[in-house]
């Protein structure tokens, strides 16, 4: 994979693309309303964000969230070779249509990179290894191809992989596991909870008491922490926690994050 491919983002390497291609509903993640396609206001003439310091007082947290996975870079410096929109209009409608396509293909790289690393997944390295050669391969792809990529198709093969490196990787946890995937755990009373291993795939975990618990070696491949409480939590060695997960969430100094992944400017 390319340099300019990296997993974070890097936003100066980026034609802003998630401040145009995205649509912006007014709520508490937004303050204003945008039409997919149209620049946001706070967008300045060199790409970058004019309240990118504030964005929370600003009412903008929905932006503060926002991981591309290093996707806006790659197309606008490999896949569209450094032509921005602004500079070749006629570049805009494939490249913002290339945004979500792109996005959805490296989350896929983070996570099959995380598994890769995995002591405990060592049976499976060969088979994560060729996953994510193939998906960045799609990744590679014109912007033409790009845009025709079956990325249902592709996620449905990684994520067999990475629920067999999940199972492995949590057999660590003596006895039995907790299985709560995709459960409406919504402002949820688990201060303190004993988690380490659990299964939390998916599981709704918006605005959950989460104080003081023990989530150690728990999956939390696309759980919803948008405003769960994590001070004090443990989330050492969790599995397929993204920073964009962190970052939604609250936490304090005494929160215990995974490596990789940074404790946020507002907790």
């Amino acid at each position: 994979m390319p340099e300019t491919a990296a997993l974070k983002a890097d936003c100066a390497s980026c034609f802003g693309l998630c401040c145009v291609a995205l649509t912006f509903t007014r709520s508490a993640d937004f303050a204003i309303d945008k039409a997919a396609g149209d620049p946001c206001p706070n967008l300045q003439p060199d790409f970058g964000c004019g309240i990118h310091d504030r964005l929370r007082p600003r009412g903008f947290p929905g932006c503060s969230v926002y991981d591309c996975f290093g996707a806006g870079q790659r197309i606008s410096q490999v896949t569209f070779g450094g032509r921005s929109w602004r500079d070749e209009p006629a570049t805009a409608r494939p490249m913002f249509a290339a945004l979500p396509v792109m996005r959805q293909l490296h989350e896929l790289l983070a996570y099959l990179t995380e598994a890769r690393g995995l002591e405990a997944a060592g049976e499976l390295h060969g088979d994560l290894e060729a996953a994510f050669e193939e998906t960045d391969r799609l990744a590679a792809s014109d912007p033409g191809e790009l845009l025709q990529v079956d990325v249902g198709e592709q996620r449905g093969r990684v994520n067999a992989l990475l629920l067999r490196t999940s199972e492995l990787a949590r057999a660590a946890v003596p006895g039995k596991k907790k299985d709560r995937r995709g459960a409406d755990l919504i402002g949820a009373k688990l201060k303190d909870a004993d988690l380490r291993g659990a299964n939390l795939r998916g599981a709704y975990l918006i605005a959950a008491d989460l104080r003081d618990a023990d989530l150690r070696l728990a999956d939390l491949i696309g759980a919803d922490l948008r405003d769960a409480d994590l001070r004090g939590t443990d989330l050492t060695g969790s599995l397929f926690l993204t920073q964009s997960q962190v970052n939604a969430a609250r936490g304090d100094a005494a929160t215990k994050l995974p490596s990789g992944r940074s404790r946020p400017s507002h907790w």
